[in-house]
């Protein structure tokens, strides 16, 4: 695909779609059209990025942001709900909406779809992400246009602000930084960054088929949380408490937070025992997989977009 193809993103002001503007923008694509719902997020990505079109709408319900896709090469579907403690918006925001653009690029004769499903449709765990997540890619399997269909493992990177760019934010706050049980559960955390330049690679060669994109350095959660402290320069104390009083807090606070940064379904799919496949995705993509350390210092100290932090 030539980098003057216009490129329609979906979920454009996420922790991904903010990194893959920018990607896209260094590889030259000069027709990027973003799509979000978020109120505060998706004006910021206007702000960041006055070159191209940004459009505030909710897939799910509003119309009009289908005439975006007229003469598009590409759609990126990057929308997803990912925390909540309300299934109704993981079925909107994964289901009901996937089935509004996919039925909105057949209709506008897009030759080209890129989805971002995840690696939690392998994943032993059941919960509201996990199920609608499946749901989401069946639908897009059995759309008619050629497609590439990636599977990331948790990603980080710039613009985080529900995983660990959060849990950064948290650490620099806290008198301690708590650990749910012994912290050894084997965590493949992908930089965002590399995510996007699988993308870019994709839709330049138009790649097809289902791809299991993994971090390739595999990490126990607790030393995660400690090369996260390294390249913050924090110094909070780490510190160890029981699976279930970690459980509990977490109840509890969602009983007065209807949209908590982290649930206790999001606990128990921490400590889920799941190892996913790790392929040559660098060699397959022609894309360097960045070192855990170098990517975590780019994440938080990178002087263009370190310092942005998107609402919650």
């Amino acid at each position: 695909m030539d980098t003057s193809a216009k490129i329609v993103i979906t979920g454009a002001a996420g922790l991904v779609g903010q990194n893959l503007v920018v990607r896209l923008k260094a590889a030259g694509f000069t027709n990027i059209v973003g799509i979000d719902k978020h109120p505060d997020n998706t004006p910021k990505l206007a702000e960041l990025h006055r070159d191209i079109e940004v459009v505030r709408a909710d897939l799910a319900t509003d119309d009009g942001w289908q005439e975006t896709l007229a003469g598009a090469g590409a759609v990126v579907m990057m929308h997803a709900q990912i925390g909540g403690l309300d299934y109704a918006e993981f079925e909107a925001n994964n289901i009901t909406a996937t089935k509004r653009v996919l039925e909105a690029a057949q209709a506008a004769g897009v030759p080209y779809l890129l989805h971002a499903s995840s690696s939690v449709v392998n994943s032993m765990a059941v919960d509201f992400y996990t199920e609608s997540k499946k749901a989401q890619e069946k639908l897009v399997d059995a759309c008619p246009i050629r497609r590439c269909v990636l599977r990331p493992t948790l990603m980080f990177g710039w613009f985080d602000r529900k995983h660990l760019g959060w849990l950064a934010r948290f650490m620099r706050r806290a008198p301690v930084f708590p650990i749910p049980g012994s912290g050894r559960y084997m965590r493949q955390p992908l930089f965002v960054g590399d995510f996007c330049d699988i993308i870019v690679s994709a839709l330049k060669t138009e790649t097809e088929g289902t791809y299991d994109i993994s971090g390739q350095e595999k990490v126990d959660y607790i030393n995660l949380i400690r090369a996260v402290r390294r390249a913050t320069g924090a110094r909070t104390p780490i510190v160890r408490i029981p699976y279930r009083l970690f459980w509990a807090l977490l109840a509890t606070y969602a009983l007065v937070d209807r949209n908590p940064p982290f649930t206790t379904k999001q606990l128990k799919a921490l400590v889920t025992p799941d190892e996913f496949a790790v392929i040559d995705w660098p060699g397959i993509f022609g894309v360097r997989a960045t070192p855990l350390d170098e990517a975590l210092d780019i994440t938080f100290n990178d002087p263009r977009y370190a310092q942005v932090v998107l609402q919650f």
